[in-house]
């Protein structure tokens, strides 16, 4: 007698804990397909090629990639566009299959012009020390158009998500528009709240050793921030999600007031 699987109706905190994953995480595992067997000569199909890459992520939660035409990976890019990308918190835990896992599966498009002028903006945001070769000839950035996801809570907790990260692409737009403004604004004229920040979420919660004026504030989104030095990088979340463009203001003032009111 064969089980049936239960299936489980994908719902927004499914979309949320995908989208954060995909935030928090800096590198994940690219699966891409070779173009033939060992034997270029012997017309054998290809078979399935999973490499480390390092992505970031766009206001809509688009995964975003630098990568070498010179990697394997991007050679079977160039063949084939399809691919899957893996991003997860679970290799951590002391039993990995209780942890959450997000398998995203589309297609890769190397973008230019303003499109990778603003993917270079988010990707930066994230690596800062890819600005060392972000402009090599061989580099270029490529973006993944979402199709599919299939989400992994843990045990028995797997859900395929059929209409992306779920955030509508008005908010995203109308948000990328103010975050410049909003992020000059804050780096101009609220310095030391932006090391507030840092101080309060750095792994080691010790950012007193570097200036504030170093630490700024690079890119927001729906979900969070990024903020970071010539260095380091912090991805900070938002409380919730932002539901509307006016909602940053706020939002950002609140998260600091708690900041300073909670015990040093």
């Amino acid at each position: 007698m064969t089980r049936e699987i239960p299936q489980i109706k994908p719902s927004d905190t499914h979309r949320r804990t995908v989208r954060a994953l995909l935030r928090a995480s800096r590198c994940g595992s690219l699966a891409t397909t070779q173009a033939s067997g060992p034997s270029e000569a012997d017309g054998a199909p290809g078979g399935p090629y999973a490499s480390l890459v390092t992505h970031a992520t766009l206001p809509d939660a688009s995964p975003v990639f630098l990568l070498s035409e010179l990697a394997e990976h991007t050679q079977n890019l160039l063949r084939d566009p399809r691919a899957a990308f893996l991003v997860e918190q679970a290799s951590v835990l002391p039993n990995p299959q209780t942890g959450p896992r997000a398998t995203l599966t589309g297609t890769l498009r190397r973008v230019s012009g303003a499109e990778a002028d603003r993917a270079r903006a988010r990707f930066l945001a994230r690596h800062p020390g890819a600005a060392l070769y972000a402009g090599f000839g061989d580099f270029s950035f490529w973006v993944m158009q979402i199709e599919r996801i299939h989400f992994v809570g843990g045990f028995a907790r797997a859900v395929w998500i059929e209409d992306g990260p779920g955030l509508p692409p008005a908010l995203c737009a109308n948000l990328e528009a103010r975050a410049g403004s909003a992020c000059d604004h804050m780096n101009t004229d609220h310095a030391d709240a932006v090391a507030l920040l840092a101080r309060h979420h750095r792994a080691d919660n010790d950012a007193t050793d570097t200036p504030t004026s170093v630490w700024k504030l690079l890119a927001l989104d729906a979900d969070g921030m990024d903020i970071g030095t010539d260095a380091l990088s912090l991805r900070i979340p938002f409380p919730t999600p932002l539901s509307a463009p006016d909602d940053l203001q706020p939002t950002l003032v609140a998260m600091l007031r708690a900041l300073r009111a909670a015990p040093q």
